[in-house]
């Protein structure tokens, strides 16, 4: 009887330890340490801006962000992510998913310096806009799963958008701290801040707690050796931050200026050509700058068929500005 008695008093401690109980055991045991080694699996979805914010984000369970010995956890909820359009790991072959294999893949070009142009940092790829509702959230997110679906990458998913935060709550990540709690001093760790998720090669930093000075907390010392860290550390390494729009924020600047790689999301029929050369020319030209075109809403007889089309095109330094970007300049087909 004692031995029973003490049999479930150790399964009562489990239960009452966050992430003991079920839940300990269903962590993934291959994400260890910093960044995790382990790699991935496949995709599907499609939707724009508006349509996911209708999808609430505080719907979905709980549970899902567990604190573990490790670090912090989350257990993405596919069902949800899917109502949005977002990719998933579980659906192999669709529309979306081979859009974002043929976006990435002059991105991953790049970073082995095997694409049209060769950079410092191209595995530091910012995913901006030059306005608000164009997508661009939407586009890093969908970027991020699709390059961690590869065999041999590790992606970390930054919250860059500091001023309004959106990429890791639109994946139900819960947690506050983040990337400005790193900066200002208060103790937080990378270790510590970093999320895991269940697709094992995919950790997300949250933007963190808001801060007054938070343009000058991403222009600080600190700030370029975690870059440096986070460019440097491991080969297999993809850092994708989602920005600030450049034309509104002081951070997308500062941000822009460590980045190898920039991507610009360009809403169809939505974002002013003077808008788009307005946002180009606030990048420095050494760097790879790509328009992604978002939204884009197929005639009858488009190779996309029903539904929205991701079209994209590339411009490399100066040849980026000059071009005159509007819809009608950007490749309307990956």
């Amino acid at each position: 009887m004692d031995t029973i008695q003490r049999s479930l008093a150790k399964r009562a401690d489990e239960l009452s330890t966050p992430g003991g109980g079920r839940d300990a055991d269903r962590r993934p045991a291959e994400a260890t340490g910093f960044w995790g080694e382990k790699h991935g699996q496949s995709a599907s979805g499609s939707m724009d801006e508006a349509a996911i914010d209708s999808v609430s984000p505080s719907s979905m369970d709980a549970d899902l962000d567990i604190p573990t010995a490790e670090g912090r956890f989350h257990r993405l909820a596919l069902d949800q992510l899917r109502l949005m359009g977002l990719l998933t790991p579980d659906a192999k072959r669709s529309q979306i998913a081979e859009e974002y294999r043929l976006i990435k893949r002059p991105l991953i070009m790049n970073i082995d310096k095997k694409g049209a142009d060769i950079v410092d940092n191209a595995n530091l790829i910012m995913v901006t806009s030059a306005l608000t509702g164009e997508g661009k959230t939407f586009s890093a997110i969908n970027l991020a799963i699709s390059i961690a679906m590869e065999r041999d990458r590790t992606v970390l998913l930054v919250d860059g958008d500091v001023a309004k935060p959106s990429a890791a709550k639109r994946l139900g990540i819960k947690y506050e701290t983040g990337l400005l709690d790193i900066l200002d001093g208060s103790g937080m760790t990378v270790s510590k801040a970093l999320v895991r998720t269940d697709i094992p090669n995919l950790r997300v930093l949250p933007a963190g707690k808001c801060h007054e000075r938070a343009t000058e907390l991403l222009a600080s010392e600190q700030m370029a050796k975690l870059m440096e860290q986070f460019s440097t550390r491991y080969k297999d390494r993809v850092v994708i931050f989602d920005s600030p729009p450049l034309l509104l924020a002081s951070e997308s600047a500062v941000l822009a200026e460590m980045m190898g790689q920039i991507l610009m999301v360009v809403a169809a029929d939505q974002t002013p050509r003077y808008a788009v050369n307005d946002a180009l020319s606030r990048l420095n030209q050494d760097k790879i700058i790509g328009l992604l075109l978002n939204k884009y809403r197929p005639t009858f007889g488009n190779k996309f068929g029903a539904g929205y089309g991701y079209g994209y095109g590339y411009g490399y330094g100066n040849h980026a500005a000059e071009t005159g970007v509007d819809s009608d300049s950007i490749a309307k087909s990956p």
